[in-house]
């Protein structure tokens, strides 16, 4: 199949720190290739893949307030190529919706956000027929009659995290420090059982006044580590020795790929309920999802003696980045359709999955 992925261009695929969405397209990418399709990646100059990649800026725009005009010119060369695709996946939210119906080039848009936004139903009422994909069911749930074409989750390479013995005796926190992600709350966790708590996070210039107010004068306690912002190496070291990983969100996360990250590692997690929480994590298995703080801290001693030996089995069942790829082959035919296929592609493509 002739698959081109269309990437945001704040971050390179793979990103150099953090970025989950250019972190997921590249683990995409590369699979697809690697299963005998032929892969167009537009992205950023700096990018790496095995695919052929379109550079469309020559680095990340992250922080650039002309990003807009960027990515224009980013749809304008998917456009020029068309005849060259089967179908195009676009990972840039919205952008593209003005060309449907202009063009009858099949074209899918993976969810990667939060999807409770202002105006959001109204857009999709508008363009009814954008076919898009969520990172999970519970992602769906404030656009309930947008044109739904698959739930996918995330996966990521098997080789990529190995699996660790949690020796480090430490609590994990990475992400973003942001009012939502509730770093605040696994700080009380790990003071309250007496554990230690690393932390490897981001702060964007957005969230750095909730940081110094909120955030900073938590760190000096005694058995704190900011890490700051890590590197894909960084973070595999940590989560590799964590004994658990805390996840206590506080809003309705549409996936969290540091929780399967986590797992692949044999790192159980210890997560607050919201959003895609449900779906991951697998209690008694591979971690426990409560409620409250008194909750995570009465349950942290069973995450302690789970098996993670469970945990790097479960990642390996349901979020691979060979399954990811399987499904969004899926998702293409499906949007593709039967009179748009190229005779032969279907199973030549499965023969080298």
């Amino acid at each position: 199949m002739r698959i081109a992925q269309v990437a945001p261009l704040f971050e390179s695929v793979p990103p150099k720190r953090y970025g989950g969405t250019e972190r997921v397209v590249s683990y995409l990418t590369e699979e697809l290739v690697r299963q005998g399709h032929q892969v167009t990646l537009f992205a950023t100059a700096d990018s790496r893949t095995e695919a052929e990649l379109v550079p469309v800026v020559e680095r990340p725009l992250r922080g650039d307030p002309n990003w807009m005009v960027h990515a224009l010119i980013e749809l304008e060369q998917v456009l020029r190529r068309a005849e060259d695709f089967d179908v195009v996946h676009f990972h840039t939210d919205h952008l593209h919706y003005p060309l449907i119906g202009l063009t009858d080039l099949p074209m899918v848009a993976t969810m990667h956000g939060r999807l409770d936004l202002p105006g959001l139903v109204r857009l999709h009422r508008v363009f009814s027929k954008a076919a898009v994909v969520s990172i999970s069911d519970a992602q769906r749930a404030p656009l309930p009659d947008a044109r739904w074409v698959g739930t996918v989750h995330h996966g990521l390479p098997a080789a990529l995290f190995t699996p660790g013995d949690g020796a480090g005796g430490y609590l994990a926190f990475v992400g973003r420090i942001s009012p939502e992600k509730r770093l605040d709350r696994a700080l009380e966790i790990a003071r309250r059982a007496g554990l230690p708590l690393r932390v490897g996070a981001k702060v964007d210039p957005a969230d750095r006044k909730y940081f110094e107010r909120e955030i900073e004068p938590l760190l000096s306690g005694s058995g704190v580590e900011f890490l700051g912002e890590l590197d894909e190496r960084q973070k595999r070291d940590l989560l590799a020795g964590a004994a658990a990983l805390l996840f206590p969100i506080d809003w309705p996360e549409p996936f969290g790929l540091v929780m399967i990250e986590a797992m692949a590692c044999g790192t159980p997690v210890l997560a607050f309920r919201g959003g895609a929480v449900e779906e991951l994590v697998r209690p008694g298995v591979t971690g426990a999802i409560v409620d409250s703080v008194d909750e995570a801290v009465a349950a942290l001693p069973g995450v302690l003696q789970l098996d993670r030996s469970d945990c790097r089995e479960e990642f390996e069942r349901r979020f691979s980045a060979t399954r990811m790829a399987r499904d969004y082959v899926r998702v293409y035919e499906r949007v593709i359709g039967p009179s748009r296929r190229v005779a032969g592609w279907s199973a030549g493509a499965a023969s080298n999955a």
